[in-house]
């Protein structure tokens, strides 16, 4: 049975159930409409810090924050494209911004839908009319978000979109973790330089690479302990790896485009006016 609790006045207000798998979702409207905690199978999926989900001055670590209209760090914190210009903090605004909750289900998993809404106060650092509406679904151990985008600007709209979940993996199970990926390059933003990728330690201090090549496929992330697949519309081709030596997680970030796209270019989508863009993933935990 799908259960959806709703909880006024809470910082986690959303709670998705699927009490058959004995799985749960929660989520923060107020803290940039992201998933906080994820349990499935048995276990916590996502790492979580609580000291910054609840300090509002801080962006939160841990969970899955929501990244748009711009994936990665613009160069200088500045955008100039089409014509316009902006200043966006690293991975965008929506994650900084309260989400309206616009709708619940529990007719196929257990669902909710949440809105943000382009302000004066976007428009000053981003000119277009958006309209996002992200629907979070629970059922047995898999959650899928549905992504919505419409343009009420009277011109082209670019964006980029992605997350950047945390999951949950223990320090000392890094060594004998695996990415799955079939991309051959990468992009390693520590070196600051493109290089071959042949194989990806995660035990081995920081490490943060943009997967050039991944393609369309699932990625998945394997330990003894346990595996998840992560899957996306085909839009979802760019990859990030990132850990942090004595932090016990390991993000694997699926992006629409690379960073810096809203100066550069590179794999930015466009909506015209007055259309609608459909996007989706899914992390399915698998053990």
């Amino acid at each position: 049975m799908f259960h959806v609790t709703n909880e006024a006045g809470a910082l986690e207000a959303i709670e998705l159930r699927d009490d058959e798998a004995g799985s749960r979702v929660t989520l923060a409207p107020a803290r940039g409409g992201m998933v906080t905690r994820m349990f499935a199978r048995g276990r916590d999926v996502l790492y979580l810090d609580e000291g910054t989900l609840r300090d509002p001055g801080k962006s939160v670590r841990g969970g899955n924050p929501v990244l748009f209209p711009s994936p990665g760090k613009l160069e200088r914190d500045a955008w100039s494209q089409g014509g316009r210009s902006g200043a966006l903090k690293q991975h965008g605004l929506a994650r900084l911004l309260p989400w309206e909750v616009t709708g619940t289900s529990v007719d196929a998993g257990a669902s909710v839908s949440l809105s943000l809404r382009a302000t004066p106060e976007t428009l000053a650092a981003y000119p277009w009319d958006f309209h996002a509406v992200y629907t979070y679904t629970l059922r047995a151990s898999t959650l899928r978000i549905d992504l919505r985008f419409t343009n009420g600007s009277e011109s082209p709209m670019p964006f980029g979109a992605g997350f950047h979940p945390y999951f949950q993996l223990a320090c000392a199970d890094k060594a004998a973790a695996a990415i799955g990926t079939r991309a051959t390059r990468a992009y390693d933003n520590v070196a600051r330089e493109q290089r071959p990728l042949t194989t990806i330690a995660l035990a081995d201090g920081e490490v943060d690479l943009h997967l050039e090549d991944h393609g369309t496929d699932p990625c998945t992330l394997r330990w003894p302990g346990g595996a998840i697949a992560l899957r996306g519309s085909p839009e979802m081709s760019r990859w990030v790896v990132w850990t942090l030596p004595d932090k016990d997680f390991v993000c694997v970030e699926p992006w629409t485009c690379a960073g810096d796209a809203l100066n550069t270019g590179r794999g930015l989508l466009w909506i015209a006016p007055g259309e609608t863009r459909a996007l989706w993933v899914e992390y399915d935990v698998l053990r």
